[in-house]
């Protein structure tokens, strides 16, 4: 591993509207890094020297988080996509790969949606493309996430992490809010991913907060899975996509797991 890999570069981009802050790793081609809700980029510490060892990894902290200050707008998918389409342009990448977990695995689809001109390969791991796919119990619990839960909080990893790096660390609150109002508040991505012109690989947990049926579904919508691949492949899907279902891994360890790297960097590593 090298030193920059362990170490890290932190700097600002003012792109979009928003200062988004992000740490550059490692060396080779540029791959842009997302995290999950209520994190940041270092929630990828466990993996990052694997994926810093032949690429250039870009971890970007996402709007109202880590070390990026809210702005006056919604926490929304789209928007934050539209926030990476332009930090690739600020930053004068050719065509880099973006990989997300989560929250960030949602803005890594959109990206790849909405500026296919910009991106390389993307890796979608843990992100459910409607809100419906979502089992009832935990979209319960996603709507008791307001501004008042912020002191039941106050002792998780989520809270020790945003007021040790945030700007303002007294915008939690906040920040619960908006993530909440996001969580509640309906999508259904189908007509778009349908569309998806950049090879994808969707990745989740065997037990993942929606059901492995569900990323079925969305490697079917990719032209995946449709039919036999044939011995020479040929019957692959035809944009490059891809599916990997993980053993043994839940919502919340996945972005530990080794076998996350490895799945991930074996897709990205195709196109060399």
């Amino acid at each position: 591993m090298s030193a920059t890999a362990s170490t890290g570069e932190g700097r600002y981009a003012e792109v979009n509207g928003i200062n988004l802050y992000y740490e550059t790793h490692g060396s080779g081609h540029p791959m842009i890094l997302l995290h999950g809700g209520l994190g940041s980029g270092e929630m990828f510490g466990a993996i990052l020297p694997a994926l810093a060892d032949h690429h250039q990894v870009i971890a970007v902290d996402l709007q109202g988080h880590g070390r990026t200050a809210d702005i006056d707008r919604p926490l929304e998918v789209p928007l934050m996509a539209d926030d990476i389409g332009a930090l690739i342009e600020h930053l004068g990448l050719d065509r880099p790969d973006v990989v997300g977990f989560s929250l960030g695995g949602g803005v890594a689809l959109l990206t790849g949606i909405r500026h296919p001109d910009k991106v390389g390969r993307v890796v979608s791991a843990s992100a459910n493309i409607r809100r419906s796919a979502i089992y009832p119990e935990m979209l319960g619990q996603q709507g008791q996430v307001n501004a008042a839960a912020a002191e039941f909080m106050k002792d998780t990893p989520m809270y020790e992490l945003y007021q040790r790096v945030a700007p303002r660390p007294e915008d939690f609150p906040r920040l619960l809010d908006k993530i909440g109002a996001a969580m509640v508040k309906d999508f259904d991505y189908t007509d778009e991913v349908r569309g998806m012109q950049v090879p994808t690989l969707i990745v989740a947990a065997d037990a993942d907060m929606a059901p492995p049926s569900h990323f079925v579904e969305v490697f079917n919508l990719l032209d995946g899975g449709l039919r036999d691949g044939g011995w020479m492949g040929e019957g692959r899907p035809k944009g490059g996509h891809a599916l990997a279902i993980l053993p043994g891994l839940t919502h919340y360890n996945l972005v530990d797991s080794p076998l996350f790297a490895a799945t991930a960097l074996a897709f990205l590593d195709q196109q060399d």
